[in-house]
């Protein structure tokens, strides 16, 4: 089993930043990454980004070159630092647990309670 606790959500203006974290608890052998993903009012849940247990990062087009993935081994935590925030950035964030074959990311049912980030213009 694994949990999975997201904080950092709130107000930000348009440009401005904010750094979500991913507190992670339990083992699974079936796990090698976390990533995080975003879900917008109407809109379905979108991929932002993961990395491995290694260390090895993927992003979506959308956010690459703001938004920068990391993980504190020692921690047990995985961060999200998004800079340059737009307000279309506005969301619910949440981290999931998962695996990475090749170039793919799999989510598991590992999921957390998800944190709110809004973006005003």
């Amino acid at each position: 089993q694994v949990q999975l606790v997201e904080s950092g959500g709130g107000l930000v203006q348009a440009g401005g930043s904010l750094r979500l974290s991913c507190a992670a608890s339990g083992t699974t052998s079936s796990i090698n990454a976390i990533a995080w993903y975003r879900q917008a009012p109407g809109k379905q849940r979108e991929f932002i980004a993961r990395i491995t247990y290694g260390g090895t990062t993927k992003y979506a087009d959308s956010v690459k070159g703001r938004f920068t993935i990391s993980r504190d081994n020692a921690k047990n935590t995985v961060y999200l630092q998004m800079n340059s925030l737009r307000p279309e950035d506005t969301a619910a964030y949440y981290c999931n647990a998962g695996i990475v074959r090749g170039s793919f990311y799999f989510p598991s049912n590992y999921w957390g309670q998800g944190t709110q980030v809004t973006v005003s213009s």
